[in-house]
């Protein structure tokens, strides 16, 4: 073989249904807002107070995107040094942090479920994605929450072998779940999520290759239905930086595939990870007045239009025969690089299979 193309499924589109990403920004309500106002204003002193503590920092900023969506049960933070005096690491206090209702309903969770209820009165079930799945598990939170309105929702768990989790998927459909929850990690490669045109991240964590595969697990060869994904965040904390910030960040890695938008490489200061991108973000505010929104509106003007345009009426003519006979096709990629998971649970159950027959992963 003397010649080799390398093609995305953005070359072949003509062929598939459309796809739309759109950022769902949530306003805050009280007593939430406040104490993650004075949480966030107590970190940031911190962050200023130890600059170039980078263990701290993520301490820190995964603290402002976890508690948000589980406000109980963190106590206090703990940062660490080293003390030149002692010769050891010292403990300090970063934060502490507030306790709220673990029964109350908070508004992106009710936004969540809305957006759920909608989506399955038009027949479209939904992947849910969420990345604290560990002590602070965000994932049972949702499925609670979902089996309290009557949606019928199961968690797929990292702890579910890699090449059973295909099956899993056949199952829970057989079962009749309306929505599934999970690490986006754990879906990232292999697997393709025919039966679900909706997806929606009431979580993104900050990695990018995770965000990309995960994101277009939907969007595949043999797809019909026009493609949803929406990303909830809530609006002027931390949750809406990561998302803009990574917004920037695809915009470059899509002008290093020669897909050019108006900002193209300057699109972010630097070379930073998303972690040292964020703290500079917290502590100096350069990002005020821009929302993650108009970054994600920019990247949608790259995305490609599609001529095998689906009617949404298709989408209310779902057969039961649909439901039994999932439409999810075997891949052999079973494991990918990429960034670790948030949380403990996730290295715990990541495969160490090696398909050595593979030697590339697609972009999407």
């Amino acid at each position: 073989m003397d010649h080799c193309a390398f093609i995305g499924l953005e070359d072949i589109s003509d062929g598939l249904p459309s796809y739309r990403e759109e950022v769902v920004p949530v306003a805050m309500e009280e007593p939430l807002k406040t104490a993650y106002e004075e949480l966030e204003a107590e970190i940031t002193a911190c962050l200023k107070e130890h600059r170039g503590n980078s263990s701290m920092a993520s301490t820190m900023l995964n603290a402002l995107l976890a508690w948000p969506d589980h406000p109980y049960g963190f106590g206090t933070l703990y940062g660490s040094e080293f003390d030149p005096e002692t010769k050891c690491r010292e403990s300090f206090v970063i934060a502490e942090t507030v306790d709220l209702d673990k029964n109350e309903r908070y508004v992106k969770e009710r936004a969540l479920i809305e957006e759920v209820k909608a989506q399955l009165a038009r027949g479209r079930k939904c992947q849910v994605f969420a990345v604290y799945t560990n002590k602070h598990d965000v994932t049972a939170r949702l499925e609670q929450l979902f089996r309290a309105e009557g949606i019928r929702a199961s968690i797929l768990r990292a702890s579910v072998p890699t090449h059973r989790r295909e099956a899993w998927y056949r199952e829970q459909l057989r079962r009749g779940i309306d929505v599934a929850i999970c690490h986006p990690k754990i879906v990232e490669t292999g697997l393709d999520l025919l039966d679900f045109p909706t997806i929606l991240f009431h979580e993104t964590g900050y990695s990018l290759h995770t965000l990309r595969q995960s994101s277009r697990r939907s969007w595949r060869i043999g797809q019909r239905r026009p493609v949803e994904v929406k990303f909830f965040a809530y609006a002027g904390t931390m949750q809406e930086v990561c998302l803009r910030l990574m917004g920037k960040k695809l915009l470059v890695a899509l002008a290093m595939e020669g897909k050019f938008a108006s900002e193209g490489l300057q699109a972010i200061d630097g070379d930073d990870d998303m972690l040292t991108a964020m703290a500079r973000e917290l502590v100096e505010k350069k990002g005020i007045g821009e929302s993650a929104d108009s970054v994600w509106r920019a990247l949608g003007q790259l995305r490609p239009s599609t001529s095998a345009q689906a009617q949404e009426s298709e989408d209310t003519a779902i057969e039961q025969g649909e439901i039994d006979a999932p439409a999810m096709l075997p891949l052999s990629i079973e494991s990918a690089r990429g960034a670790d998971l948030l949380d403990a649970d996730s290295s715990s159950g990541r495969s160490t299979r090696r398909d050595t027959t593979v030697g590339q992963l697609s972009l999407f």
